[in-house]
């Protein structure tokens, strides 16, 4: 469980005064997340400008629930926990996404079963950022995973977030969470070795 100690002291601060409506503090809540929240959705949605209405609904949505953030997890994890519901929401309205075309529906739904716990570390998503060509080739290969899988890689290597806040954030047993993570990282590799070296 989340304690009040995981929210950095400013933030800890600035949710007081946006409780309190001091609405300058909510825009430093924003300033301090917005590119964040945003290079996460980015990666979750197929254009830029779903991309952005889904992040400043993120803020619209935790401004007019500010009051009732208790601190249980940090400000971070909450925000991060709005934006992944909002895109879950937004792929259930569109409906056209179709499972990724190299994972069969067998081996997603038989993911829980599986339950990995050490999740796959020999495939590093944010180290191929740093390439620029094998960055482009990774972000196709992201929005082609189901969303769950993509949802795990993109908190656990791209944000950093650890397994606990990402259990928070998706609503799922950590078990579930590595399991997910391992089978990301090995449709990402998969989909990829043509442009990995050995």
């Amino acid at each position: 469980m989340f304690t009040m100690g995981n929210l950095m002291q400013g933030d800890l601060t600035l949710v007081q005064r946006a409780q309190a409506n001091d609405r300058a503090a909510f825009n430093e809540i924003v300033l301090r997340y917005k590119s964040k929240v945003f290079n996460y959705i980015s990666r979750q949605v197929h254009s830029i400008s779903e991309a952005e209405d889904l992040t400043q609904e993120t803020f619209i949505r935790a401004y007019t629930s500010i009051r009732s953030f208790q601190s249980r997890a940090s400000l971070n994890t909450w925000l991060f926990r709005i934006a992944t519901n909002l895109c879950i929401d937004h792929s259930r309205r569109l409906k056209t996404h179709i499972q990724a075309t190299s994972l069969s529906t067998e081996s997603v739904e038989s993911e829980e079963e599986t339950q990995r716990d050490v999740p796959d570390s020999s495939f590093d998503p944010q180290r191929l950022l740093l390439n620029r060509e094998l960055g482009l080739k990774l972000e196709i290969a992201l929005k082609e995973l189901p969303e769950k899988l993509r949802t795990v890689v993109l908190l656990y290597d791209l944000e950093g977030l650890a397994y606990e806040e990402i259990s928070t954030i998706i609503g799922c047993p950590l078990g579930t969470v590595k399991s997910r993570l391992f089978n990301a990282r090995a449709a990402l590799r998969k989909k990829l070795s043509p442009y990995l070296k050995e």
